[in-house]
Formats: C-alpha cells, structure tokens, sequence
C-alpha cells in the first residue's frame, strides 16, 4: 500500500490545480471550501506543484482583515498549443499559451491542387504561428486539427469530407501527425464550432444545444449534458445526409455528399439563383448582399434557404431538445435575414420552441475550439508527466 499516499496526493494536486485552472486565479481558503479539503491538505498540494520549479511569487492580495494571501495562477508559459482549422476556403492557424490566450495568428488561402501541398501547408503555418509568438515547436505541447469529415481512429481515415479533395486518401492523417511532429488531435469542424460556442460563446452556460452550420458543407455539432457527443462511430451530426431537399431522395449521388447539403450549402444557394436567373458573378455574400439591398430574386433565393435550414432544425429539435440552436457558418450566419423566417418557418412545422440565435464567434468558432481542444489535452499530458502542472503565484 505503499503507493497510496502518493496517488492520493496527485489526486488533491488534480483538485486543486482544476480550481486553479477554472478560477483563474485563487487563493487557499476558497480552494479549501471549494474543494472540501483541509488547509493542510491544500498546502501539501500547492507544495507539489511548486516543486515543478515553474512557481514565483510577485505580490500580495490587499485590502480586508487579517494576513494578505497569495493567489494562484497557472503559468501561461508551462505549455503551449496550436489549433488548426483546414477549410475549402482558408487554413487558419492559432497559438496559445496554455491559460487558452491566443499570442499568434495566421490565415491562409487553402492550397488544394494536392493533398501533398495541403499537409505541407498545415504543418508550415502552424511552425510559423509558434515562432511568430516565440516559441520553439519542441515546446508545443498539443496540437489540434480541425477539418470536414469524420476520422475512423482504427483505420486513421477521414471519411464523409468530399468537399476537401483528397482529404480521405489513406495516409493522409499519418503525414500531418509526422508533418506537425507533436500530439495531434484530429476532430470534425463543427465539432469544434460546437466546442468552441461551449468554451466561449452562447453555448457557456447553456448544457444542452446544438450548433448548426451552413457553408460550403452542412452539418451539426450536438452537446448534451455540457458534453460534446460524437456518436458510436463519431459522425453524429453528419445532417448533410438527411434526405430533405430538392429531387429524388434515392438518388445514389446523395451517398457522396448528402441531399440536404446539395441543397442547403453554398453550392445549392448559388445553383438556385443561377435557376431564378440571377446574373453573375454569383456567390452567397452576393446573393446575400442583394436581398438586403432588396433584389426580388435574392429574396427569393433566402427564403428559400430559410426554409431548408427550419426544416432541418424541426427534424432535429424533437429528437435531441437542445435548449438553443446557434446558426454558424458563411450561410448560416446571415442572421439578419434568416433568423426571422426560420422563426415563422418553425412555427409552422413544429410546437418545440427552442431558442434560436446566431453564433458570437463568426469564423474564429472552429479555431476557438480547436484551442480549447488541444488545451484539454496538453493539460491532461503535463499533468500525467510531471505529476503537477505548474502555477504561479501572483498578487491583486
């Protein structure tokens, strides 16, 4: 049993670096009540993780009665984590320290004429964020990539990403993970909207809502009980596949990309416009930039696209009875003109009355959760390797 005062010390040093992590900064008696702990036990606990050597003192809490206490705060500098968004458009990459504050960033346009010119990209723009903010990439804890699809872990393939060509050739995962040269997590792109609206949008204080995203793709990021739920083989949310949309819905070309996708995503909304008549040049910011200027045919084309997106929401809702539906992505995002009538649209549809609203972070969701993902990890690894994880002391 000689191992048991030492298992029971990591467990409090976990404790408490969790209150740590979570107050953002925090001095021992509130870690004591929060913990249920003794002072004592709180103090051993701090002491383990001083001893990771990553631990300095720069002041005093002041004001009130009795001794000024000492705060605790993680160490931004104890690791560091890159989060990586690879979309048709754009790969986005971002470092953070591992308080989740964000000290370097790039965008770049996709460069899709090869997988082989793809994975250098991510792997070249996420070096370049680390040495923007300074740090040398042996020191990057985690890093975490976001894209369409699915990843089979077994067979380390992404599956259900046609609008990424070449995305799922086998191989493909195997040369970012030796490309980026550190711990990967791959996870879908919604996914990670979802998360990041969990860890810094609307989805904060909400446990159970649903993020739908309409762009170039269509698909759906499902939390329950504050928990990001992927499904039994991970592609829970894969809603581009509903068969709701326009023709045939046993049409074999709807296994490759979905009917609600044809429908829904930016190739749909161009499509209908160019059948309405809409003179080029026509993209989604254009169509959607018309109806606001009130185009007849633009119009047309929103309400139709609203009336897609509530129908998907009124397949979902009754299923699932998120709380909130946050609407993301290039298409979805359009609240201005697409919250209302959706609104009405589910009126008409269905009694269930969730809250519907547009997502706080814009574009930066999938690379918010990408961070907050490579964060869990990395504080999970440092923990596990160090039998603490540093902090510091810091005064108010």
């Amino acid at each position: 049993m000689t191992g048991q005062p030492q298992l029971l010390r990591a467990i409090n040093e976990r404790r408490v670096l969790e209150l740590i992590r979570e107050a953002g900064s925090i001095s021992r008696a509130p870690m004591a009540r929060a913990s249920g702990l003794s002072k004592p036990t709180v103090s051993l606990a701090l002491a383990g993780l001083v001893e990771a050597g990553l631990v300095h003192q720069v002041g005093q809490s002041s004001g009130g009665k009795g001794p000024r206490a000492l705060l605790y705060e993680l160490n931004p500098g104890s690791g560091w984590v890159v989060g990586i968004d690879v979309g048709r458009q754009w790969v986005r990459a971002a470092a953070a320290d591992i308080t989740g504050e964000i000290v370097a960033r790039r965008d770049e346009r996709a460069r899709l004429r090869s997988t082989r010119a793809l994975v250098a990209q991510i792997g070249g723009l996420a070096h370049q964020v680390a040495g923007d903010a300074g740090i040398e990439w042996a020191r990057v804890t985690h890093a975490t990539v976001g894209s369409p699809g699915v990843l089979d872990p077994r067979r380390e393939l992404v599956e259900h990403a046609p609008n990424l060509p070449g995305w799922g050739r086998q191989g493909m995962v195997g040369a970012i993970r030796d490309e980026l040269g550190t711990g990967v997590t791959f996870e879908n792109d919604v996914n990670l909207a979802a998360l990041g609206e969990r860890s810094h949008g609307l989805g904060r204080d909400v446990d159970d809502f649903v993020f739908l995203w309409a762009g170039t793709g269509v698909g759906l990021g499902i939390v329950i009980g504050g928990e990001l739920y992927r499904g039994a083989g991970g592609a829970a949310g894969e809603i581009g596949y509903l068969p709701l949309g326009e023709g045939d819905p046993h049409d074999r070309a709807n296994r490759s990309r979905g009917q609600l996708e044809e429908a829904a995503a930016a190739s749909g909304v161009v499509r209908h416009a160019r059948e309405l008549g809409m003179k080029a040049p026509l993209t989604p910011r254009a169509i959607f930039g018309a109806a606001r200027r009130g185009d007849t045919l633009a119009g047309e084309v929103v309400a139709a696209e609203a009336r897609r997106l509530a129908l998907a929401i009124a397949v979902i809702v009754p299923v699932i009875n998120p709380a909130l539906v946050i609407l993301g992505g290039g298409i979805a995002g359009n609240g201005d003109l697409l919250v209302a009538p959706i609104e009405e649209e589910l009126r008409a549809l269905t009694p269930f009355r969730p809250r519907l609203a547009v997502s706080e972070l814009g574009e930066e969701a999938v690379l918010a959760g990408a961070i907050a993902t490579a964060l869990s990890a990395a504080q999970d690894k440092l923990f596990s390797r160090t039998g603490v994880l540093a902090v510091k002391e810091v005064g108010v």
